[in-house]
This record gives structure tokens, C-alpha cells and sequence, in this order.
């Protein structure tokens, strides 16, 4: 009887083992088979200078179209594609993948229009914004996000005269904080102010300043409307007024130049403006505004192209 145990444990005993090198035969097999894992989208952006050319054209984010007719007119591959996203919209996330696919950036620029600042910092839209940076997190690639843009400018409701400095400072500080909660650690952070202009009221930026630890870069939003202007008056004073606030990296987030202010020099100026002050480089607001900004003339999309040449080499 002794005996009859100890053989039956013997067989149970290489039974095991044989189940084991079998499994382990087999995971080897597997891992061999499995596909390499890929490699994650890096989530932080280059910040050297001239690294960018963006643009904004119309009808984004429902169609890609303008962009690439952008491209086939100038040459140009943009770096940055942005859209304006009303309060309440969803992330685009397919546009976002679009644009990625074709080797740029979403730039979103978030809109509270007629929303309370204050009810945003308070969390009265936390279930809105939770959803909002849980799909940008989820999409999974780098996305530059700016919320309510030219905030010291007149012509928004949350900007100056119409909402305080102080609560729109603290909805900025509660968003970054509630999307680093979520875990979209994706973002670029873009602070967008517009250019100071004392004759039409518009202070500098620094009272609408949340601190370096909820920005990552900065935008200025500046356009040529006259044959005099150029960059250093138009945008160095604001320049000045950041470099007192922070070090941080400078993107010209919306610009244009109106044909009868000599669209051809304008570029040529705006590409050497970014060079000598070591901006980022800009995003170009190819549609129709205040003025047509768009590029149509030879001797504008030839200066553009050129431009691009030279600085970004991102000719196609």
C-alpha cells in the first residue's frame, strides 16, 4: 500500500511539471508571436524657436478641407491646426486625429461665452469639463488648449469690462487643476492674450496672469491693418509685458495682414519679428474678419512660402 502511494505521487509529481514547462513553453511562444508594443505619442510639445506655422481656416473642425487646400495654395504644411470650441462642445476627437495624421497639433481655443467665470471656478461645470478632459486624455496625443482668449480685450463676455481679472484667474486655475486630476497630462496649457493698444483701451495682460505652474505657453493675438505697421510696435510691448510675468515660450496665436496694409511685406516682416524676438512662431487666420486675411494674391502666398522656406522648411 506504501508503495502504491508513493508511485501515485511520483506520477503526480511530473504530471505538474509537465504542465508547467508546457505552460511555460507556451508564453514563450506567445510573447514571441505577440506584436512589439508601440511606442507612446511623446505628450510634450518641442519648444524651441520657430518650430511653428499654424492656421485657422473656416469650417473646422467638420471638415479637414480648407486646410488641405491651404497647403496646396501655399505650399505649406501647417505644424498647428486650431478650432474654436463653444462652451458645452465636446472635443472633436476625430478632428483632433485627423489633424495629428497629417502630422500637426489641435489648437483648441475654448469659448464661455456668457458663462459665469465664477461659476466655472466654483465647479458648477466640473461634470462638463471632467467628460471634456477625460476625452482629451483619452485621445492620447499631444493637444495645446487656451481658454477664453483675449481676456484683456472688450469684445468678449468674459473678458475686460465685462468679468473681473480675479474670476477669470480662478476658472483657468480650477480648469487646469480638474483636467490634471483627470489625468490629461497631454495638455500644452496656451495663455492667449490679445496686443496692448492704449488707443483702444486694451490694458496689459498682467492682471489675468494665473501663474507659471498653469501655463505652459504663451499666445498673443495681434493683426496688420495698416501699410505702417510692423512688428515691434505691434506686438513688442506686449512681448515686454509677459517676459515681466514669465520665461515661458511665446506662440503669435492669431495674426493676418490686410491686403491694402501690403499683405507680401507683412509676412516677410511677421517671419522676421518671430526670429529676432525667439518666438515660437505663429498661427496665420486664413479666413475673412474685420478684414479679408486670406491668402490670395501671388505675391502674398509667394512671401509665404518663402517664409516658410527659409524658417520652418516645412514646404511640402
Amino acid at each position: 500500500m506504501k508503495l502504491i502511494r508513493i508511485v501515485i505521487i511520483a506520477v503526480a509529481v511530473i504530471a505538474a511539471a509537465v504542465t508547467v514547462v508546457a505552460a511555460a513553453r507556451h508564453d514563450k511562444s506567445a510573447a514571441t508571436n505577440s506584436p512589439a508594443p508601440t511606442a507612446p505619442h511623446p505628450l510634450t510639445l518641442p519648444a524651441e524657436p520657430e518650430s511653428y506655422l499654424g492656421v485657422y481656416v473656416n469650417r473646422v473642425p467638420d471638415s479637414y478641407s480648407g486646410v488641405t487646400a491651404f497647403t496646396a495654395t501655399t505650399g505649406v504644411r501647417p505644424s498647428i491646426v486650431t478650432y474654436y470650441s463653444g462652451w458645452r462642445e465636446p472635443f472633436e476627437t476625430g478632428f483632433a486625429t485627423t489633424v495629428a495624421n497629417a502630422g500637426a497639433v489641435p489648437l483648441v481655443q475654448i469659448q464661455p461665452t456668457g458663462i459665469s467665470l465664477d461659476a466655472i471656478a466654483s465647479g458648477q461645470y466640473d461634470s462638463y469639463l471632467s467628460s471634456y478632459a477625460a476625452a482629451v486624455r483619452d485621445y492620447g496625443r499631444p493637444v495645446i488648449v487656451s481658454f477664453g482668449h483675449e481676456m484683456n480685450g472688450t469684445w468678449y463676455s468674459w473678458s475686460y469690462g465685462s468679468s473681473s481679472p480675479a474670476s477669470f484667474v480662478a476658472a483657468w486655475r480650477h480648469i487646469v487643476t480638474l483636467f490634471r486630476v483627470v489625468g490629461a497630462d497631454n495638455v500644452t496649457w496656451l495663455w492667449t492674450v490679445n496686443v496692448i493698444d492704449a488707443s483702444a483701451g486694451i490694458p496689459g495682460p498682467q492682471p489675468w496672469w494665473p501663474g507659471s505652474s498653469y501655463v505652459t505657453w504663451v499666445g498673443i493675438d495681434g493683426y496688420y491693418t495698416a501699410p505702417s505697421m510692423t512688428f515691434a510696435p505691434l506686438f513688442g510691448p506686449t512681448i515686454l509685458a509677459v517676459r515681466t510675468l514669465t520665461r515661458d515660450p511665446i506662440l503669435i496665436a492669431e495674426t493676418g495682414a490686410a491686403p491694402a496694409a501690403d499683405q507680401p511685406a507683412k509676412i516677410a516682416d511677421l517671419y522676421a519679428g518671430v526670429r529676432t524676438y525667439g518666438l515660437l512662431g505663429f498661427m496665420w487666420f486664413d479666413v475673412v474678419g474685420m478684414e479679408d486675411w486670406r491668402l490670395t494674391s501671388p505675391a502674398a502666398i509667394a512671401a509665404f512660402r518663402r517664409g516658410a522656406g527659409a524658417y520652418h522648411r516645412l514646404s511640402s
